[in-house]
């Protein structure tokens, strides 16, 4: 096993950590092309980035990014891989020969968690799943088989990222960042939302110099907002249903975008410490709206129904029993509610003082217009694939 409970970096103590207050005017943040402060070698891929990032949630949606951010910049990174070699090797490719390793780990077990982090700089978690893992298991009574949850919201919302946080303190490591959600708060009718709040403060509470990036949701190629609609016409019968007319407000943000940023924070972590950073795209929309952006891209003959939210709950309690549901009785919670930033960009901009929370554009990434991207991975919903507008194709 790798080197576990390591002692490095700058001997950080608890008690004498100090959050960082500079000017963000006063680092260099560079492009993904700029050379890094302490970078040696060739530059880029086959650089050496001076900096060791551990990883957790590496195979996630936002994670691959993340990571091709990380191996574009030659970091040598550590990642968390609960599997088998075979879920996470396609990967690889996106790192310079040995600046990758793979670790072995259960989230049950900390020592193992130990283990991914080792002698890392800073600590990405990335950890997070849109519904409740479900396993079969023995029952005593017919039929003698019952689903039980496997992986919940509170372990993985709360629980894991606590413990992360509490071996960052342990190890000394030197930074944490830690994703979250725009729609975190104690009170959401969501489950996934309130444990997403509590995972925050748990985090804080182990390790109060930990940066917290708050994204909306996120759209691109592998999503689950855009991608929901387009595909939910062959995996829901009969239509698609519209939560209370689908009225309620999401800001979505581009996956590259919040990756970036992630990057732009690695670029001068102790700049960051304690502070939170918002992700959110340039405009909000109305579910219905989406759906109809989504179906004028794709010309799919979609049957959008408008169903009361107590309906379309029931509806879920059969769905969520299907392996990667499309739909679940908490997603339909989280969907009647607004997704959005804690604030208006006016509001943003109008804090003062050295806790303002931050934003994308703050740290220099500039939100990309879900116009603008969507086409490049709805298109191949249209009848007759990729080219049907190619001539002489068919």
């Amino acid at each position: 096993m790798m080197m576990s409970m390591a002692y490095h970096g700058r001997g950080l103590a608890t008690t004498g950590h100090k959050i960082a207050t500079r000017s963000l005017s006063s680092t260099f943040l560079p492009r993904l092309t700029e050379r890094r402060d302490g970078e040696a070698g060739p530059g880029g891929r086959s650089s050496v980035a001076g900096l060791k990032v551990a990883v957790f949630g590496a195979s996630g949606f936002l994670g691959r990014y993340v990571c091709e951010n990380l191996g574009v910049n030659g970091t040598l990174t550590y990642l968390g891989n609960r599997g088998d070699d075979f879920e996470m090797r396609w990967l690889k490719p996106m790192f310079d020969l040995g600046r990758s390793k793979f670790v072995f780990y259960s989230s049950r077990d900390r020592q193992s968690m130990a283990d991914v982090i080792a002698d890392a700089d800073v600590v990405i978690n990335l950890i997070g799943k849109y519904y409740e893992t479900k396993t079969l298991a023995d029952k005593p009574t017919f039929p003698y088989l019952e689903y039980k949850t496997n992986f919940g919201f509170q372990e993985t919302n709360v629980d894991i990222p606590r413990t992360i946080a509490e071996l960052c303190t342990e190890m000394q490591v030197d930074n944490l960042i830690h994703v979250s959600c725009a729609a975190a708060k104690p009170d959401s009718s969501s489950e996934w939302a309130r444990t997403k709040y509590e995972g925050e403060q748990a985090v804080k509470e182990a390790f109060p110099w930990a940066t917290i990036v708050r994204p909306t949701q996120l759209f691109g190629p592998e999503d689950k907002l855009l991608l929901w609609f387009a595909n939910a016409p062959n995996r829901i019968p009969y239509f698609v249903p519209l939560i209370e007319g689908g009225e309620a407000l999401t800001q979505p943000v581009h996956v590259l975008n919040v990756a970036e940023t992630i990057t732009r924070i690695l670029d001068d972590p102790e700049l960051f410490e304690g502070r939170t950073v918002d992700c959110f795209g340039p405009a909000d929309f109305t579910y219905k709206e989406l759906s109809e952006f989504v179906y004028d891209i794709t010309g799919q003959n979609a049957r959008v129904v408008d169903l009361p939210k107590p309906l379309v709950k029931q509806i879920s309690s059969v769905i969520k029993y299907w392996g990667n549901p499309q739909l679940t009785p908490d997603l339909v919670e989280l969907w009647s509610e607004d997704f959005l930033p804690a604030m208006t960009a006016e509001q943003y901009k109008a804090q003062k003082g050295a806790n303002k929370i931050l934003t994308m554009e703050d740290v220099g990434v500039k939100a990309n217009p879900i116009e603008k991207e969507a086409f490049n991975y709805l298109h191949r919903f249209r009848e007759g694939g990729h080219f049907i507008d190619a001539k002489g194709y068919h």
